[in-house]
């Protein structure tokens, strides 16, 4: 399923910090951290709104999204 599929068909998201943050930059460490996730394999189930959804595409290339 892709990411637009999940996120029109579901109230929350689960998404999991799958890569490092170290050497990124701080505006990426910043919305994974708003996204609630501290260290590698955190997860944290969020809800389905607007604002969490642009979160999850900035920084989509380091976490895992799942249903």
């Amino acid at each position: 399923m892709s990411l637009e599929e999940i996120m029109a068909h579901s109230d929350t998201i689960t998404v999991k910090l799958k890569k490092s943050m170290i050497g990124k930059n701080d505006r990426q460490k910043s919305t994974v951290r708003g996204l609630g996730l501290k260290g590698i394999g955190s997860e944290k189930q969020l809800e389905n709104t607007p604002s969490v959804r642009g979160m999850i595409k900035k920084v989509i290339n380091f976490l895992e999204i799942k249903e």
